[in-house]
C-alpha cells in the first residue's frame, strides 16, 4: 500500500514538473529582457519611422533625411514626434517591453531647442538592461 502511494506521489510530481517545463519553454525563442532602466546603442524613433528605417535600402540616407522632430510645449514636453535618431550608450527608462521585436523607452533626445525626454521605439537587440 505504501509503495502505491509513493508511486502515485512520484508520478504526480513528475507530471507537474513536465507541465511547468512546457509552460516556460516556448521553443527557440529568446527570452525577453525585463528591466526598468537600460542602455541603448542604435537607432530609435517613432514606430512608423523606425519601420521605414529598417526597411530602407539606404539606412544612412534615411537617418540623415528624417531626423527626429517633435512639437515642444511651453512646459517643456515633447509630443507629436516623427523621424529617427541615433543613440550611443544612452541610458533610458523602459516604458513598454511587451513587443517581441521592439521596446518603447523614454530617452533624452537632442531637439532644436535643447535636450528633452521623448518616448521612442528601439529594436530589442539594441537594448541592454542595467545590471
Amino acid at each position: 500500500m505504501k509503495s502505491i502511494i509513493a508511486s502515485s506521489l512520484i508520478a504526480g510530481i513528475a507530471a507537474m514538473s513536465a507541465h511547468a517545463n512546457a509552460e516556460t519553454s516556448t521553443g527557440n525563442e529568446t527570452p525577453k529582457q525585463q528591466c526598468a532602466i537600460a542602455y541603448v546603442t542604435g537607432i530609435g524613433g517613432t514606430a512608423q519611422s523606425l519601420r521605414e528605417y529598417l526597411s530602407s535600402s539606404n539606412r544612412y540616407r534615411y537617418l540623415a533625411e528624417n531626423p527626429i522632430q517633435c512639437k515642444l510645449s511651453d512646459e517643456g514636453r515633447a509630443s507629436g514626434c516623427v523621424g529617427v535618431t541615433s543613440l550611443r550608450h544612452e541610458r533610458v527608462s523602459v516604458y513598454d517591453d511587451s513587443d517581441d521585436a521592439t521596446m518603447t523607452v523614454v530617452a533624452r533626445v537632442e531637439l532644436d531647442r535643447g535636450t528633452y525626454p521623448v518616448i521612442i521605439v528601439v529594436p530589442r537587440q539594441d537594448v541592454k538592461c542595467e545590471e
